[in-house]
């Protein structure tokens, strides 16, 4: 969205998108700077679009109506598929990519209000009410009446975001570039059956250091990691529709039961109850 040259307060929307490695982008100084405790921020993103390692100075509830956004920390990984939201506390650094295109709604919320979130990034369930709280807010201009009705909205709102499930659709994020290589080919494919001794001539490294590296950058064993990284695809693909027996083979998974199993141990919700929402 480039300036409007219009008179009256910018509204919550947005079209074009900025180059990768561009500067924070104008437009969205009205968001981070209004005085309201919270502005909606509306945003469709073509396929293909990733922003700069970038931070906002005010908190952001990021979701996605339809398309899955994902969300680079430099702890973590995010995986956001519509259902979910991503808290991001303000002064965070992070990247967001739109590999097949994304509708965008999210809040910036001032200090006050962002004391409502969680005091770290953060998966959470949207309930429908929230997302409809959301759409609300992004249908107000950044200067709504702090008088008016949209006062309930978004007092509404905070409490919430105050009392949302969090969900732990999150990828430890590695560190090392040889075991980047290695991760970048199982994000690639998250059915890639391959082991540790099978990258080592691509990443440089013997299968010995390469599971050393997993757990000093991760925390985490390389097959926990992998194990991560096929279920938050998986609830990806089952959040936009697609049958937990294709999702579960699509990453991985020769059984079902073993992948509900794994799901539910993971997430503790069935990979039926994710499809519901979508």
């Amino acid at each position: 969205m480039s300036p409007t040259g219009q008179s009256r307060p910018p509204r919550a929307a947005a079209a074009a998108s900025p180059q990768v490695g561009a500067a924070p982008a104008p437009w969205l100084r009205p968001f981070e700077q209004a005085p309201r405790p919270l502005v909606g921020y509306a945003r469709d993103y073509a396929a293909g679009h990733v922003t700069d390692w970038h931070a906002h100075p005010r908190a952001q509830l990021l979701t996605a109506l339809a398309g899955v956004l994902r969300v680079d920390t430099p702890a973590a990984q995010f995986v956001i598929p519509p259902g979910t939201g991503l808290w991001v506390p303000a002064e965070t650094r992070h990247l967001t990519r739109m590999p097949a295109g994304l509708r965008m709604r999210a809040l910036f919320l001032r200090q006050d209000a962002a004391r409502a979130g969680p005091s770290a990034v953060t998966v959470v369930a949207i309930s429908p009410l929230l997302r409809e709280l959301i759409l609300a807010a992004c249908a107000e201009t950044v200067t709504w009446d702090e008088d008016g009705p949209v006062r309930h909205i978004a007092a509404l709102a905070l409490h919430e975001i105050g009392h949302a499930a969090t969900r732990s659709i999150a990828l430890p994020a590695c560190r090392d570039p040889r075991l980047l290589r290695v991760a970048a080919a199982l994000r690639a494919d998250p059915a890639d059956p391959r082991g540790l001794e099978a990258f080592a001539a691509s990443a440089g490294a013997s299968a010995r250091t390469l599971a050393r590296l997993f757990r000093a950058d991760t925390g985490m064993s390389f097959q926990a990691w992998r194990r991560q990284l096929r279920l938050t695809e998986a609830w990806a693909l089952l959040a936009q529709g697609v049958p937990p027996a294709r999702a579960a083979a699509t990453v991985g998974y020769d059984s079902g039961p073993a992948f509900g199993a794994a799901f539910r141990l993971a997430f503790g919700l069935t990979p039926g109850q994710v499809r519901q929402t979508a």
